[in-house]
């Protein structure tokens, strides 16, 4: 049976998702508790892990009220315990988990942190990326370098393409403003940039095929002649593209 998926809104801007199947409920992170609370009771459903992907307070400051309430298991990454809420469950990238019956693989996915992990779900599709792979755009790099970024953008790349990536934040207008900059010839993400004024739905998750199609970052290959960067390699061009995004 498939697991429903339920995107919420939390604080400004962040994502967090839920995850509900036969055997229970899981959540990935915790940027605040009132909505995350509120929905877990108008669906009559309990808690029973919350999957954390890197230590950035907008993405675990609701963890203390969500447990205190639920009684949830903490689960994150080993790299990252000392600065995440009490981990019941310390994991490391290449390691896979069992919850609701369902394989989870951890993804080393660090640049925007160092530590920072993606949740694969290989049976149902779902990867939860985020601050790393972002709805057309890619995390700023705040403790990791470009290369590193850029092979941890590889890993996810590597994945299904009818993958949902399930991202950490909406910064469609901002994402969607710089990649038509860098690619204004893109009727894909023409299409998709329309799609998402006229539909005024979240614009994540959304396959991986899309972000193949629409995401500068995902596509160094496409955009390196219009660079003037021929002769670079993939990470040099993801560097350029990267620092040109930090002026934009």
């Amino acid at each position: 049976m498939p697991l429903e998926l339920v995107t919420l809104r939390c604080l400004r801007d962040n994502y967090a998702y839920l995850l509900h199947g036969p055997e229970g409920t899981i959540l990935i992170d915790a940027p605040e508790a009132l909505p995350i609370l509120t929905e877990l009771e108008a669906r009559g459903w309990g808690l029973d892990a919350i999957l954390l992907t890197h230590h950035h307070d907008d993405h675990i400051q609701g963890v203390a009220a969500i447990v205190a309430k639920t009684g949830a298991q903490v689960i994150g990454a080993a790299a990252d315990a000392h600065r995440l809420p009490h981990l019941d469950r310390q994991v490391r990238p290449g390691e896979d988990l069992d919850l609701l019956g369902q394989q989870i693989r951890v993804i080393d996915v660090s640049g925007h942190t160092v530590g920072h992990v993606a949740f694969h779900f290989p049976q149902t599709g779902h990867a939860f990326t985020a601050d790393s792979l972002m709805a057309m755009g890619c995390g700023r790099l705040f403790e990791g370098d470009p290369a590193m970024m850029w092979d941890s953008l590889t890993r996810l790349a590597a994945l299904p393409d009818d993958t949902l990536i399930c991202s950490g934040h909406d910064y469609c207008a901002a994402n969607g403003a710089f990649a038509l900059s860098v690619d204004p010839d893109n009727a894909d993400l023409q299409q998709r940039l329309s799609d998402i004024q006229e539909s005024r739905m979240p614009c994540a998750p959304a396959t991986l095929a899309l972000e193949k199609a629409t995401n500068p970052f995902l596509r160094v290959n496409a955009l390196r002649g219009s660079l003037g960067m021929q002769g670079s390699d993939d990470a040099q061009v993801f560097a350029r593209l990267r620092q040109m995004k930090d002026e934009f």
